[in-house]
């Protein structure tokens, strides 16, 4: 019988979800410490960004009691991000929902693409970083096994709306009402966008699969067809009275 692959597993309660560390090496101790420091990473961020906490740079910067200068050069990268996916969404992106400054549709992503990283950096070759559901994963989870990811259905909790077979690197993100109710706003108009019960999307890089999947939950009825324009993009899209709809490449992950 072969031996099972070696294993290095943390879970973080932090920025108001779980995350998760799933980590398939052999832990040597560079990837132990690069473990450690992701987790630190995780808390800087929800103490620069929490839009929560009174304190956070994030929240003094939207209040105007601090300028842009005096916060942590991270606050300029994520308000760059963020302005690049409001260019490539046409508007649907935005760091002002409800005319307040929040990046929270990428920070997260960006958070754990950082993460993954300084993984990466130490030697780790197959891991998946679960962020409250959003997931950055490379390689394999054991010998010749590909990862395989269950996409809860936002409508029936307790069952999987699809599994989806990761056989490269790549993120997952989903946008949905199942958690925190219709919390999506219309970038233009300001009210909550109840046109789906979520959207899953998969890509490249969970910085911009995270806020465009935001984007794509906010523009209603014509995101599909946004997203079929998006290269190395797919998604599955679940409406409100249960019908399915997918990109037309998304097959191609179940």
């Amino acid at each position: 019988m072969a031996e099972s692959a070696p294993t290095l597993r943390h879970v973080e309660h932090v920025m108001g979800t779980v995350f998760s560390f799933d980590i398939r090496d052999s832990p040597t101790p560079a990837i132990r410490h690069a473990l450690t420091e992701a987790v630190r990473l995780l808390h800087r961020v929800d103490a620069v960004f929490s839009t929560y906490r009174p304190e956070s740079h994030i929240s003094r910067l939207d209040r105007q009691e601090i300028p842009l200068e005096d916060c942590p050069r991270q606050v300029r990268e994520v308000m760059r991000l963020c302005d690049q996916a409001t260019a490539l969404s046409d508007g649907w992106f935005t760091l002002t929902p409800a005319g307040r400054l929040d990046p929270s549709g990428l920070v997260k992503g960006w958070a754990v693409d950082g993460a993954s990283s300084l993984l990466r950096d130490a030697g780790v070759q197959n891991c998946c970083v679960n962020g409250g559901g959003d997931l950055r994963i490379c390689g394999r989870p054991g010998e010749n096994a590909p990862w395989r990811i269950g996409i809860a259905h936002p409508l029936r909790p307790r069952d999987m709306a699809t599994i989806i077979t990761v056989h490269h690197d790549l993120a997952i993100a989903t946008s949905g009402v199942a958690e925190r109710g219709a919390h999506i706003l219309h970038p233009f108009r300001g009210t909550p966008v109840t046109t789906f019960a979520s959207i899953t999307l998969i890509g490249p890089g969970l910085t911009m699969t995270d806020a465009f999947a935001t984007a794509a939950f906010a523009r209603g009825e014509n995101a599909l067809g946004w997203l079929e324009s998006l290269a190395e993009y797919e998604a599955l899209a679940i409406f409100p009275d249960g019908r399915e709809v997918r990109t037309r490449g998304f097959h191609q992950y179940e």
